[in-house]
C-alpha cells in the first residue's frame, strides 16, 4: 500500500468501520459471563458460527463453486473452525489475561505470513508497533498470579497463528468475480460451524436446555459480534492491506477492560490505563504503509531498443 492509497478519502472510514468489529469482540467475555450457561465452550463455538452463516447464506444466495469450495473449507478453518476452540482452549487454561497476551502475537504474526503468501517487507515501524502492541496488551489483562500452562499456550499461540493465517490468505485469495464480502463471510461461517458441531458433541455431549437470558445473549453473539462482525472484518480485508486489519485486533482486549470496568464495576489500576494507551498507539502505529514486495523491489528490466523498420506498417 502506498501514502497516497492511505490518504484516499474513503481509506479513513474504511479503517474505523472495520475497527468495529474486535471492538465487539470485546463484549464477548461480559456476554458469555453474565448471559451463556457456563462450562459449554464448544457449544458456544457452535452458537455463535453455524446460525449466521446459515442466515448469510440465505441472504447472499450464493454457494461456492469449483476452487472455491476448498478455499471457503480451508478459510473456514482457520478462522473460525480451529481459532474459536483453540481461543477457548488457551481461555479456560490460562487464567489471568494470559490467552489475551498470546493472542496480541496475532499482527508478529500476519507480518510473517504477510511476508510469504503477499511478498510484503515488513518493515521496521510494524514489528515495533507489533512488540508495543503486545506490551499494551500484557499491561492490560496480565495479573500477578498469572500462571502458565504449556497446552493452554500452545493452543493460544495457535489460535493466534490460524486467525493470523486465515487474515493474510482471505486477503490473498479475495472473491470471486461477482461475489461480495457477505456470500464470502457466509461461506467461511458455515463451513466453520459444520466442523465445530461433531467436536462439541463429541467433547460436551447434547447441547443443554437453554433459557430466555441464554437465547439472548447467543442472538447477540451470533448477530453483532459474528454476522455483522465478520462481514464487516473481510469487507476491511478486501480494502485494506491484511496487515493493518491484523493489527486492529489489538483493540479487543482494551474494549474488554473498559467494557467489565464500565458494565461489570471492574476496577482499572494506572497500569491498566497506560497499556490501554499503549495498545493503542500499537493499533495506529500498525496502520503504517506495508514494506514494498520483492516484486516492486525487483529492477526493471532492460528496454532493448526496437530493430530499424524500412517503413511502418498498416
Amino acid at each position: 500500500m502506498s501514502l497516497s492509497a492511505a490518504s484516499r478519502p474513503g481509506y479513513a472510514g474504511t479503517l474505523a468501520l472495520t475497527a468495529l468489529t474486535p471492538l465487539a469482540w470485546g463484549s464477548t467475555y461480559a456476554v458469555t459471563t453474565e448471559f451463556l450457561p457456563p462450562d459449554r465452550p464448544m457449544f458456544t463455538a457452535v452458537m455463535r458460527a453455524l446460525p449466521a452463516g446459515l442466515v448469510l447464506l440465505g441472504i447472499g444466495r450464493v454457494l461456492p463453486r469449483g476452487m472455491w469450495i476448498w478455499r471457503a473449507a480451508v478459510l473456514g478453518v482457520l478462522n473460525i473452525g480451529a481459532f474459536f476452540p483453540l481461543l477457548f482452549l488457551a481461555a479456560y487454561r490460562l487464567p489471568g489475561g494470559v490467552a489475551a497476551v498470546l493472542g496480541a502475537i496475532g499482527p508478529l504474526f500476519a507480518l510473517v505470513f504477510a511476508a510469504l503468501l503477499l511478498s510484503e517487507r515488513p518493515t521496521a515501524r510494524k514489528v515495533l508497533a507489533g512488540l508495543l502492541g503486545l506490551l499494551g496488551v500484557g499491561l492490560v489483562v496480565l495479573r500477578a498470579e498469572a500462571r502458565l500452562d504449556m497446552v493452554g499456550v500452545l493452543a493460544g499461540l495457535a489460535g493466534a497463528a490460524s486467525m493470523s493465517a486465515g487474515t493474510v490468505l482471505t486477503k490473498r485469495w479475495g472473491r470471486p468475480e461477482g461475489v461480495g464480502a457477505l456470500a464470502l463471510t457466509g461461506w467461511q461461517l458455515t463451513a466453520g460451524g459444520l466442523l465445530l458441531v461433531p467436536v462439541a458433541l463429541l467433547i460436551e455431549g447434547a447441547p443443554p436446555a437453554l433459557s430466555g437470558e441464554n437465547l439472548l445473549g447467543y442472538a447477540y453473539l451470533g448477530i453483532v459480534g459474528t454476522a455483522l462482525g465478520y462481514w464487516i472484518w473481510f469487507r476491511g480485508i478486501s480494502r485494506l492491506p491484511a496487515t493493518s486489519v491484523a493489527f486492529l485486533a489489538l483493540l479487543s482486549p482494551v474494549s474488554a477492560a473498559v467494557i467489565g470496568w464500565a458494565a461489570l464495576g471492574q476496577a482499572l489500576s494506572p497500569i491498566q490505563l497506560l497499556g490501554m494507551v499503549l495498545a493503542l498507539g500499537g493499533t495506529l502505529l500498525g496502520q503504517a504503509p506495508a514494506g514494498p514486495s520483492r516484486r516492486d523491489s525487483a529492477p526493471p528490466a532492460p528496454v532493448r531498443p526496437a530493430a530499424p523498420t524500412a517503413s511502418p506498417s498498416r
